[in-house]
């Protein structure tokens, strides 16, 4: 679906349209309008629609576009931007948005994040993407309030969508780090392979959150840096705030990789301990007993000139003997502070 947004200058309110008519090309964009097209989930007639006939693009712009059509198998393209002689393409993979009517949820990290497309020209924005996403809606929802923050050119526009997209993962890193602070506790407690299991897939889904914090760190500091003609310098300011949040949000998925690998150590020394304890308490009661095996096996044999087994007392002798045993051997252990 093609929806487009249009900022006229004196108006207070943008013009939404839905399956708009378009002009022939760009060039027809009325001077000081700034025009945002978004493509949600758009078929192959709207793609060609904006991107060869209204927009013309690159071809390899246009295949990095549609590789989630064309290579449904593949994750969604890397985080990256790309300068050309008429308008800045970018990539950026913002977070999954939850279906609550789906029968499984998505477990594989590599597919916890979607592919948004963005193609900045002095007055107009395209973005692309085949999964709807909160942080386009929010931005419209914004503009229908703020009509006026459209002046600023689409290179704003698309600013506030980055902000979105890294405010969103926000409640990922968090909800990360709090069960990794739950999991610590747990790992001293009650030590289990299900700890471990569990580990292991968060440990997954960090190294791709960090794997795409990084290369959208990298693009911001890209965007911040002043090389592009299209981003403005009084916008500067703005990418740098996100990129601000950027960084916060990878230095914490970085304490989140460091710890899920220390918690790992960590519970395989727990675990060694336990075993440890489990055969110190083993070879006590073997020690014990061993010495005790020794007077009843050698009064268990079938010697005749054994004077022990003709006496009356004997038997309290021998069972005598293993208590006294016993208790010395206990009380090596106390000594030794062994339990």
């Amino acid at each position: 679906m093609i929806s487009l947004y249009r900022w006229q200058p004196g108006q207070k309110f943008g013009i939404w349209s839905e399956g708009p008519e378009l002009p022939a090309n760009i060039s027809q964009i009325p001077d000081g309008e700034v025009w945002w097209i978004d493509l949600d989930s758009p078929s192959d007639e709207e793609e060609n629609c904006i991107f060869k006939a209204f927009l013309p693009i690159h071809s390899l712009t246009l295949e990095d576009i549609r590789l989630s059509r064309r290579e449904a198998d593949r994750p969604p393209h890397f985080p990256k931007v790309e300068e050309f002689a008429d308008y800045l393409f970018v990539i950026a993979n913002p977070l999954r948005t939850s279906d609550p009517s789906a029968a499984k949820p998505e477990t594989d990290p590599a597919r916890c994040v979607v592919q948004l497309n963005g193609v900045i020209t002095p007055r107009l924005l395209v973005t692309h993407h085949y999964q709807t996403l909160s942080s386009v809606d929010d931005v419209k929802q914004f503009l229908r309030r703020h009509a006026e923050q459209a002046g600023r050119g689409p290179d704003y526009l698309f600013h506030l969508i980055l902000d979105q997209i890294v405010d969103d993962y926000a409640p990922e890193v968090d909800h990360l780090v709090n069960r990794l602070d739950e999991i610590e506790l747990k790992v001293f407690e009650r030590p289990s392979s299900q700890l471990v299991v569990e580990l292991v897939h968060l440990k997954r889904r960090v190294i791709a959150l960090r794997k795409t914090l990084i290369l959208m760190r990298e693009v911001l500091a890209r965007l911040i840096r002043g090389e592009f003609e299209l981003v403005d310098d009084r916008e500067i300011a703005y990418y740098r705030n996100v990129f601000d949040h950027l960084v916060r949000y990878t230095e914490l998925i970085e304490g989140a990789r460091e710890m899920i690998s220390d918690l790992m150590q960590t519970h395989l020394a727990a675990q060694s301990n336990k075993l440890n304890g489990i055969m110190k308490a083993l070879a006590m009661v073997s020690t014990v007993i061993l010495p005790m095996s020794l007077i009843s096996g050698i009064y268990g044999m079938n010697f005749k000139n054994m004077p022990e087994l003709e006496w009356q007392w004997g038997y309290y002798l021998a069972l005598g003997m293993m208590v006294v045993v016993a208790a010395f051997a206990m009380g090596i252990f106390y000594w030794k502070k062994w339990f």
